[in-house]
C-alpha cells in the first residue's frame, strides 16, 4: 500500500475533524416560538436573523408562531416544543401570566431557554438564561422625551395589542417621557379599522399634536389617516420599528422618528448563544440590549438599503 505523505495525513485528519464537528452541530436542534408571524414586516426581519444564524451555526431551527395574537395557542406551541426535547428554546413573552407556566416547565426539565423581543421584565423570575431585546418602558420613555423636546403636549399612543405587556409598557413609558397629556387608542390590526379609528379620534380630539404607533403594521394606516385629515404638516408622528413604508416616510420628512430595536439581532443572537451553550456550556448574563436606537429623516436613507435586504 502506498504511504500517505505527512501533509496528506494532516489534510485527511483535518477534514475528518471538520466533518465530525459539522455532524455534531447538525444534531443540535433549537425551537423558536414567537407571538409574531413571519409574514409581518417586523417579524420577517426576526425570522431572517433566525434563518441566517441557522446557516452560520450549521444547526436545525424550527420557527413557530400562532396565526393571530393568541396566547392559548402560543402556550400550546411551547408545550409541544418542550415535549419534543430540543437542545434549546427561544420564546417571546408578551404575556407572562399566560405563558409563564409553559416556560417554567421547560426550565424545570433542563431545556435551556432564551427570551427575545418581549419579556425582559420577567425573564429572570422564569429562570430564563438571558434576554435579547430592548426594555420596552425605557424605549417608550425615549420616544416621549423626543416629542416633549419637539414641543408636543397632547399625544395619543395607538396600541394594536392592548394586553400585550410589552406594548402596554411602551405606551406607559411614552406618557411618562412626554409629561403632558397622553391617551391610549386601542385598535386591531385591520388597516381599515385603524385608519377609521384614528380619523374619528382626531376629529374628537383636535388638540392632539403627537401620535406614536407601536409597529409598522399600524404606522401605514395612521399615515393614511393623517393624509386624509390633512394633518401631516401639524402632527409629530413617530413609531416603533421599521419597514420599507416607514423608512420612505422618514426619508420624505412625513414622520419624525422610528424607534429601532434591531430585531434582526433578536432572531440571530439567541441561535448563536444556544449553539455555543450546547457545545461549550457558555452563556452571557442578564439582558443583551439590541435597542432602542432612533431612525430620523436625517439618517433614514442610510438604513433603506439594509432594510431592502431584510436586515433592518
Amino acid at each position: 500500500m502506498r504511504k500517505l505523505l505527512p501533509t496528506m495525513l494532516a489534510t485527511v485528519a483535518a477534514a475528518a475533524l471538520l466533518a465530525s464537528a459539522a455532524a455534531a452541530q447538525d444534531d443540535i436542534r433549537i425551537v423558536v416560538v414567537s407571538h409574531g408571524q413571519a409574514s409581518d414586516p417586523f417579524w420577517s426581519v426576526v425570522k431572517n436573523g433566525v434563518d441566517e444564524a441557522q446557516r452560520d451555526m450549521g444547526v436545525t431551527v424550527e420557527y413557530q408562531a400562532p396565526d393571530t395574537f393568541d396566547m392559548v395557542r402560543m402556550a400550546q406551541m411551547i408545550d409541544a416544543a418542550v415535549a419534543s426535547d430540543p437542545d434549546g428554546l427561544v420564546v417571546s413573552i408578551p404575556d407572562a401570566d399566560a405563558l409563564g407556566g409553559s416556560i417554567s416547565n421547560a426550565v424545570e426539565l433542563g431545556i435551556p431557554v432564551i427570551s427575545m423581543n418581549s419579556g425582559a421584565d420577567v425573564a429572570g423570575d422564569l429562570g430564563i438564561l438571558v434576554h435579547v431585546g430592548q426594555t420596552e418602558y425605557e424605549a417608550g420613555l425615549g420616544g416621549g422625551q423626543r416629542m416633549k423636546d419637539a414641543g408636543i403636549t397632547n399625544a395619543v399612543c395607538v396600541n394594536h395589542e392592548v394586553g400585550n405587556v410589552s406594548l402596554d409598557l411602551r405606551c406607559d413609558g411614552f406618557a411618562q417621557g412626554l409629561g403632558g397629556t397622553s391617551e391610549v387608542l386601542a385598535v386591531s390590526l385591520d388597516p381599515t379599522e385603524i385608519r377609521n379609528s384614528v380619523v374619528a379620534y382626531l376629529s374628537e380630539h383636535p388638540d392632539v399634536n403627537g401620535i406614536l404607533t407601536l409597529g409598522p403594521a399600524t404606522a401605514g394606516p395612521v399615515l393614511a389617516a393623517l393624509e386624509e385629515q390633512d394633518r401631516l404638516e401639524d402632527m409629530t408622528f413617530g413609531t416603533f420599528d421599521l419597514s420599507t413604508e416607514v423608512l420612505e416616510a422618514l426619508a420624505a420628512g412625513r414622520m419624525a422618528f422610528a424607534i429601532d430595536q434591531q430585531q434582526y439581532l433578536q432572531g440571530y443572537l439567541p441561535i448563536v448563544l444556544l449553539t455555543q451553550y450546547a457545545k461549550y456550556g457558555v452563556m452571557p448574563a442578564s439582558t443583551i440590549m439590541t435597542g432602542p436606537g432612533f431612525v430620523t429623516p436625517e439618517n433614514a436613507q442610510q438604513v433603506i438599503e439594509l432594510s431592502g435586504k431584510g436586515y433592518r
